[in-house]
């Protein structure tokens, strides 16, 4: 399997786990996340990347919703689907804390996210906040950042 169908795949698991966890907030964090991938298909190892972005999304969840308020303009952030939340936390992890990553990917991958999970609306609103982030991003687009 190439390695970006697995991190597609990786991405899928934490949007899951992180939909799941805001539905659901466990007591232990750790033990949560081991259950939720003791029921994946690949061994635990497999979904090493899943466990890092789930781990950053959650350890960085203040101030990642903090830029989803500030830019969802004229959206009630409580009735935001809490799938479209999850790929939009995801996305904007990775857009302000993962420099290793393009920025361009984490976009293309919360839309294609956003297809597989959710609607065209969806979409639409994913792309228009991800959009608003990219414009303030002090990175190349296509590339990771070197530092």
């Amino acid at each position: 399997m190439s390695n970006r169908s697995r991190r597609r795949e990786c991405r899928v698991a934490a949007v899951q786990y992180i939909y799941g966890w805001d539905i659901n907030r466990p007591d232990d964090l750790n033990d949560s996340v081991r259950r939720f991938f003791e029921g994946k298909d690949e061994e635990r190892d497999y979904y090493s990347f899943a466990e890092e972005l789930i781990h950053g999304v959650l350890d960085r969840l203040a101030e990642v919703d903090a830029e989803i308020r500030v830019l969802a303009t004229n959206w009630d952030f409580k009735r935001i689907a809490k799938i479209d939340l999850a790929i939009l936390r995801l996305a904007i992890y990775e857009l302000l804390f993962r420099r290793d990553i393009p920025p361009v990917v984490s976009i293309n991958e919360a839309i294609e996210l956003s297809k597989l999970f959710s609607n065209d609306d969806a979409k639409r609103f994913i792309n228009g906040i991800l959009d608003k982030i990219k414009d303030k991003i002090d990175r190349p687009l296509r590339h990771a950042a070197l530092d």
